[in-house]
């Protein structure tokens, strides 16, 4: 049997396990290629929030050849929607930021045995090839519907499952039809996009399910928000604000701000016209992140404030908790001058100032001669 990758938040972080990198192809408007078919590299994931809606747009990857390749996903509420997602959106926004390409991660699965109490099925839906079960219910009833329906675990797994489960009993199941995949063509690395809507009080992005003992943590995470999210590290100079640009997470070494720009009308374009992707704004602040960090290390969630306040969290931390946060003592945002910022505040201090100073002294020369 194949590795298989232990668990993926679809409600989070996306799967895209894929074999090869991302391949280039002509295609109109800068796309990839409008069937969605180029191929990423790694965990990616796009997560948009707008008046307490959440959205998730989320690769799941077929492995090939294992009849039960499957993904238990925690989720922070029950979807309003589970859909297929956009064909080329998610490489259309790598193609935008253009993140340097890594090498795919695979997880192991072990087996397990069978059980008697089982979780509530609030949902079932089939795209494509994968169908996806969303379930409610306590973390033993999870993981005894997960062993019933043949999805092996391992006992990190299992531990993941129990911790988030304290904070939400909202779970989904996401599967391969392996014989419907091979009907459609699909070979190993393809994946299926899925987009999840739920209600949320503010973006939540679980990034702790993807560490695990074997591999490093190796993901880009591209957020769409209204207001351009920060560190908590910038600080106005001069009337001038500065940047999270080039920052990492305090507390979380190799989670790091790459980019951030407004949406723009050509990738607003792309985007909106993907399927079931018409609801994408034409304003806001997409952020680009990535996390390339050691499995031991990625011990925290984020939340995104809705006045756009990055924070790490303790992992499985309720949403509407107003408990302190213990991750939170570990996370002391330093203000700094970011190098994205240092470039424009001297474009915009130091070169008039560096200009008035030399009128001054020719005018001072002047005075002298004629003096």
């Amino acid at each position: 049997m194949n590795t298989l990758r232990r668990l993926t938040c679809g409600a989070a972080l996306a799967t895209a396990l894929l074999a090869v990198g991302v391949q280039t192809a002509a295609a109109c408007g800068g796309l990839v290629a409008r069937n969605g078919a180029v191929r990423l590299a790694r965990a990616t994931t796009f997560v948009a929030w707008h008046g307490g809606t959440e959205r998730y747009l989320t690769s799941f990857t077929y492995a090939g050849v294992a009849s039960d390749v499957g993904w238990i996903v925690p989720l922070p509420a029950i979807p309003s929607k589970v859909e297929p997602g956009g064909r080329w959106t998610l490489q259309r926004l790598v193609r935008e930021f253009a993140p340097p390409l890594a090498q795919p991660r695979n997880g192991l699965f072990a087996a397990a045995g069978a059980s008697a109490d089982t979780a509530q099925v609030i949902q079932q839906v089939t795209i494509d090839a994968v169908d996806l079960t969303v379930l409610k219910g306590s973390a033993d009833e999870v993981l005894n519907w997960c062993r019933d329906n043949s999805f092996a675990l391992n006992d990190e797994t299992r531990a993941h499952i129990q911790q988030y489960a304290r904070s939400s009993p909202i779970f989904m199941a996401a599967k391969y039809n392996v014989d419907k995949a091979r009907e459609l063509g699909r070979f190993q690395g393809d994946g299926t996009p899925v987009l999840i809507t739920m209600p949320t009080p503010r973006l939540w992005v679980p990034l702790e399910v993807l560490a695990n003992a074997f591999d490093p943590v190796d993901a880009d995470v591209f957020l769409l928000t209204d207001t351009r999210p920060t560190t908590g590290q910038e600080f106005s100079l001069f009337g001038i604000p500065t940047s999270s640009v080039g920052d990492e997470l305090p507390g979380a070494p190799g989670f790091r701000v790459q980019q951030q720009e407004p949406m723009n009308p050509t990738l607003h374009t792309d985007l909106a016209s993907d399927r079931n992707m018409a609801w994408v704004p034409d304003s806001g602040w997409l952020t680009h992140l990535t996390l390339q960090a050691s499995s031991p290390t990625v011990d925290y969630d984020l939340n995104v404030s809705a006045t756009g306040d990055m924070r790490l969290v303790s992992f499985a931390q309720p949403l509407g908790s107003s408990t302190p946060d213990p991750a939170g003592t570990a996370y002391a945002p330093q203000p700094h001058i970011a190098s994205s910022s240092l470039a424009a505040l001297i474009g915009v201090v130091v070169v008039p100032l560096a200009v008035v100073t030399a009128l001054l002294l020719v005018a001072r020369r002047r005075r002298l001669r004629r003096g």
